[in-house]
């Protein structure tokens, strides 16, 4: 793997704060401990080092002592650099923490220097790569003629992490990776709801640049995924506690490249990416608070009108739920991730039974109903008779309507989107797990039977 991008030094100043300067009203911070890390580009090749093969990083490097640390660090965390020279200071983020909290930071290097060309030896290693990461930090390393020109004739894929301050994507980048406010500032994508917004963005800047797929990264609700379809899909992050968010996207950008190296679809290297910034910001150790949901109309009415009173996102999904199985329960909880609460719209027997035919469901509506509220991440649930969930999706009016499904086909949109796009809702689909169907464990239990 390649990474290819501009290298700063990260540098944390942590000590303890006990008193105000005599001369002016600012804390006095007491210096404890310092520390030094490769920053951009070369934090994120640090990672893909960790994921395990070997990694390459391009970068420019000023001749000074910042960049000989940069040296230093990356070459003890086993990557390999080719540095082109650059004219300039090495560019350094300087955080004052005190108790685990930035009180300040401080910038250094100035504005960027003149790029050299790169040597052949870099030029040949993109052209050996099974993947590249570009991680542009907006100080023109990407820009340069010979480099750009390179990364835009490879058959590998290309991940591209942009800045609004760097140059388009190359055409034909197998994954875009921008956050929320580079969407806003690329694309000017605003108004509506932060699902919605996203996904107008991410549809532009996919058509703008030519991409094969965008992925908004979301912080701690995870990211957004346009791809060939019209429905988006959408990977929540686990819940954690805490945690210091600096380096999330470099991670988020490094773990989806290595997928792809290793041959992922892109919406598999993006459910990785996902679950590797989470660990990255703190590792999975709180579980969500388990709640009991409720059944019935009334019940759900009373749900949706409290989160709405309350300024909330209401969340949907819907299915028959026979023989509920894990996979269900990943695409519930995934759903619930995405809002404030979630409602459940249940087909009922007479529903199914039109649906899936004479012998369908194997468990009855109550006990379906039951089993559904007794998750913690389903708020209410609603049994509908109608072959379709429009009815109550009419009466609900979601914000968000969520199905499971294999991004990796492709995907049209969903029969509920333009329904739910009426009242200013949006439809996404959800990672589902491989292997669990309900039919299929039907078709086993038989033949055991046998």
């Amino acid at each position: 793997m390649v990474v290819v991008g501009d290298t700063l030094l990260d540098r944390d100043v942590d000590g303890e704060v006990d008193r105000l300067c005599p001369d002016a009203p600012a804390p006095v911070l007491d210096e404890q401990s310092t520390s030094d890390r490769p920053g951009g580009a070369g934090l994120a090749a640090v990672l893909a080092a960790r994921y395990g093969g070997d990694v390459v990083l391009v970068t420019a490097l000023a001749d000074d002592a910042g960049g000989a640390r940069l040296s230093e660090l990356l070459s003890a965390a086993g990557v390999t650099v080719f540095a082109l020279p650059m004219r300039g200071a090495t560019p350094e983020k300087v955080r004052l923490r005190a108790h685990d909290r930035v009180m300040l930071r401080l910038d250094r290097g100035g504005a960027p220097g003149a790029v050299a060309e790169p040597p052949e030896a870099a030029l040949a290693a993109l052209r050996d790569a099974t993947a590249i990461l570009v991680s542009d930090y907006g100080r023109g390393l990407v820009r340069q003629p010979e480099l750009r020109a390179a990364l835009g004739n490879l058959s590998a894929p290309v991940v591209w992490d942009p800045h609004p301050r760097g140059p388009a994507p190359v055409p034909g980048v197998r994954l875009a990776t921008p956050n929320e406010s580079e969407v806003r500032r690329l694309a000017g994508a605003n108004g509506g709801s932060r699902i919605a917004a996203a996904t107008r963005g991410a549809q532009e800047l996919r058509r703008r640049w030519r991409a094969g797929a965008v992925a908004v990264t979301m912080g701690a609700d995870g990211a957004l995924l346009c791809h060939a379809g019209s429905t988006p899909l959408v990977i929540p992050a686990s819940a954690v506690d805490g945690g210091d968010p600096c380096g999330a996207g470099d991670c988020f950008a490094a773990s989806a490249t290595v997928a792809l190296a290793g041959g992922a679809l892109v919406s598999q290297a993006v459910e990785q990416a996902v679950r590797e910034a989470t660990a990255y910001v703190s590792p999975p150790s709180t579980a969500e608070p388990a709640a009991t949901g409720e059944v019935g109309r009334d019940a759900a009415g009373k749900v949706v009108s409290g989160i709405r009173a309350a300024g909330g996102r209401v969340v949907a999904t819907g299915g028959c739920f026979d023989l509920l199985h894990a996979g269900h329960v990943a695409t519930l909880e995934a759903a619930r991730r995405l809002g404030d609460c979630l409602v459940v719209c249940l087909n009922s027997d007479a529903s199914v039974r039109g649906l899936k035919g004479p012998d369908r469901p194997v468990v009855g509506q109550t006990d379906r109903a039951r089993l559904l509220a007794a998750l913690g991440c389903v708020d209410a649930v609603v049994v509908f008779d109608e072959s379709t969930p429009e009815a109550v999706l009419s009466w609900l009016r979601p914000d968000v309507w969520v199905k499971g499904g294999d991004y990796g086909s492709d995907v049209a949109e969903l029969p509920e989107a333009d329904l739910v796009r009426r009242w200013g809702g949006q439809a996404v689909l959800v990672p589902y797990l491989d292997g669990r169907s309900t039919t299929t464990m039907i078709a086993t239990a038989r033949e055991g039977a046998r």
